[in-house]
């Protein structure tokens, strides 16, 4: 779809499952389940969307999901589904992983940089061999010095293969990386997480990483058991979902199986309630489709 200057594609790396208590924290079981039914297992299912974007005759790829470097126990612990793959989600718009010129993770979690790295010839290397790849410097020093909470979070095979051939650059704060492409330090799920933001010709849209990973997450408490710092995520949320608002901002959700994007209204009671938007039926990403707005129901239900 266009966003003024830009094209902005949703691209999967398929789905996975984490517990629902887990994802929605303080929430009841009884409130979220109702948007997001449990297995057996009391997992929920996630999906892993990425976001491609064309733009000053570059193609960026924000986060690269899952990656396929999983052992066996770790794919049926999270139930791993990679249907498709990343790599095939980008051939769907002529697009390999050799013509990535730029890679920002919004932070470097397994489920959001696992497919920084390939294995090659019997070694790890960087994935997107002509890309430079952005992350907030303070998330990679928290990635590679973990502490017994965050350790089960971070794998060091998406980090070091890039740190050895010198595939980062660091930020320290929010920052301008192409005209009309920022980043935008939240914290909150971690210490450093940073969204995207493209703004162009007076439409913006937000890709806003685990800060608000489904759409389910839009009311101000729903926030996730992950999040190291809860408070901050809160208060973000609260300032980006009141300009979003009022600006008519395109919201881009990380984890949503169903929902990819959307724009927020108030309803009579003045909480967020997610809108459809005719540009997602333009992109061929089922706005308006019954499975859709059956969500939306849901959602607007909490």
């Amino acid at each position: 779809m266009k966003l003024g200057a830009f094209e902005i594609y949703t691209v999967t790396d398929g789905q996975f499952r984490l517990d629902g208590g887990a994802m929605f924290g303080v929430v009841p079981r009884v409130l979220w389940e109702q948007c997001c039914p449990a297995d057996e297992k009391n997992r929920i299912r996630l999906a892993v969307n990425c976001l491609l974007i064309r733009a000053h005759g570059k193609n960026i790829l924000v986060d690269t999901g899952l990656g396929n470097k999983w052992e066996a126990k770790h794919q049926e612990m999270f139930a791993i589904e990679r249907t498709p793959p990343l790599a095939d989600s980008l051939k769907r718009f002529a697009v390999s992983f050799d013509d990535i010129h730029m890679v920002i993770n919004t932070h470097l979690h397994f489920d959001h940089a696992g497919g920084n790295t390939v294995v090659e010839n019997g070694g790890l290397a960087p994935a997107f061999r002509r890309a430079t790849y952005f992350v907030q410097r303070g998330e990679y020093q928290d990635a590679v010095k973990t502490n017994e909470r965050t350790k089960a979070s971070y794998r060091r095979e998406n980090l070091a293969p890039l740190e050895e051939r010198r595939r980062w650059e660091f930020l320290d704060g929010d920052t301008d990386l192409l005209p009309g492409l920022s980043v935008i330090v939240t914290g909150g799920h971690t210490a450093h997480h940073q969204a995207v933001k493209i703004e162009s010709e007076g439409q913006v849209a937000l890709f806003l990483g685990d800060l608000i990973p489904t759409a389910s997450h839009l009311p101000l408490p729903y926030i996730m058991g992950y999040d190291l710092y809860p408070m901050q995520t809160l208060e973000a949320k609260r300032a980006i979902l009141n300009q979003a608002h009022e600006e008519h901002w395109l919201l881009c959700f990380e984890h949503d199986p169903n929902v990819r994007m959307g724009r927020i209204r108030k309803d009579e009671e003045n909480r967020y309630c997610l809108e459809p938007v005719r540009s997602l039926e333009m992109a061929g990403l089922g706005g308006l489709e019954a499975d859709t707005r059956k969500r939306i129901a849901e959602i607007r239900s909490v």
